[in-house]
């Protein structure tokens, strides 16, 4: 019975095993003191060519056989980035660069990927070929000697690829080979609210935008004193909206007062799906900040993609990089650009992020009810194996 019953726990412990899905990466000075520590889950969505020259998105894990690989570095005087880079699959590999900012703070300067576009495990019907891209815009940074966590979800979006980051526990420029009892938890993680509200724009031919969601600005800037400073805006649903409709582009601006807000999307005849492509930002900065306003843009996204007719709806929050000291972060979303017929929202597609939140239940509900499966057939069988023995010869 009680090789049964191991066996019965080893099953529950795969099924558990399954749902843990955080890799673990550490690099190692030449001395083997520990400088970077790193934990997370990750999720790849690639844009490759197929075969056929139409274009095809792939969906992955970081998977188990990922590993550190030896270029990866602690950094020195001259190069003082410490560089995390990560190999998988066949060919396939990430890699992180952390950087020092005013002395004060560390950052993820860049992410980037390459991807052996000719593994059919998991790039089916591909034409073949690398991708390599990098994206040199993230949101992750944390105070010095200190570690930098976020449970909620994150996403990044770089040429043809975006990631979904979560579970994340990172520290960079480790001191004395010990780990930080200290934390800087994400904003993500903590309380915010932010009020949904509703725009549309039209044109000559009617309704070209319609949108629900709410909106926040995340700002970083130098303040005078030489320190980093940060500010959350949240745009009130009564925000002064407008646009313009184009056969290739619509555009969303939003105005709360001195902050500007600019959307703008784009079309794909050839997929036949719409994307948010871009992102103006105008705001003024405090008196504090050593500069009076701040203005940057982001015109290489793929964000809040959909299908030409139907509408993008996302109740996850999703948080979109507009350059390194501004983000914008989207909550309760349901877009839908260029086709709208009857002033009204089509038929919607889901975010991964919401898809994700779904599965999630799904498959820890059905491992505990394999669980329990398990555990009955090994009672059951025990039982029977006992009564028979107790049989008169």
């Amino acid at each position: 019975m009680a090789g049964r019953s191991a066996v019965g726990f080893l099953l529950a412990a795969a099924l558990l095993g399954f749902l843990q899905t955080a890799s673990s990466f550490q690099v190692k000075d030449p001395e083997g003191k520990l400088c970077l520590s790193a934990n997370f889950s990750m999720r790849f969505t690639v844009e490759f060519d197929t075969n056929s020259t139409k274009k095809q998105n792939a969906t992955f894990l970081l998977p188990p056989d990922a590993h550190v690989l030896k270029v990866s570095t602690c950094g020195n005087q001259k190069s003082p980035e410490e560089i995390l880079v990560v190999g998988f699959g066949k060919g396939h590999s990430l890699n992180m660069t952390f950087e020092k900012k005013d002395e004060s703070l560390y950052v993820i300067s860049a992410l980037g990927f390459k991807f052996n576009l000719s593994d059919s495990s998991f790039f089916t019907n591909s034409s073949g070929g690398e991708l390599t891209t990098t994206t040199k815009v993230t949101d992750i940074q944390a105070d010095l000697n200190t570690k930098y966590l976020c449970h909620s979800n994150k996403s990044i979006t770089a040429e043809k690829v975006s990631v979904l980051l979560s579970n994340i526990a990172i520290e960079a420029y480790v001191t004395n080979n010990t780990l930080s009892k200290k934390e800087t938890i994400c904003s993500e993680d903590k309380s915010s609210t932010v009020k949904v509200g509703q725009y549309s724009v039209n044109g000559s031919s009617g309704m070209c935008l319609l949108a629900s969601m709410g909106l926040q600005l995340n700002l970083t800037y130098p303040a005078k004193n030489k320190t980093v400073l940060s500010k959350v805006l949240n745009i009130p649903p009564n925000a002064v909206s407008s646009g313009t409709c184009g056969n290739i582009t619509v555009t969303l601006n939003v105005i709360s007062g001195s902050t500007n807000i600019s959307l703008n999307f784009a079309q794909n005849s050839s997929t036949e799906k719409y994307f948010l492509h871009g992102i103006l930002v105008r705001a003024d900065l405090p008196s504090e900040a050593a500069e009076r306003s701040i203005n940057v843009s982001n015109n290489n996204l793929s964000a809040l993609k959909a299908t030409i007719g139907k509408s993008y709806k996302c109740v996850a929050e999703e948080i979109i990089q507009v350059s390194d000291n501004a983000s914008l972060n989207i909550y309760n979303v349901q877009v839908q650009a260029f086709k709208i017929s009857g002033y009204k929202f089509g038929a919607v597609e889901e975010c991964q992020l919401d898809e994700n939140n779904m599965l999630i239940p799904i498959v820890v509900g059905a491992a505990l009810a394999g669980l329990v499966l398990i555990v009955l057939i090994a009672y059951l069988i025990g039982r029977k194996r006992s009564h028979a023995g107790y049989q008169t010869i």
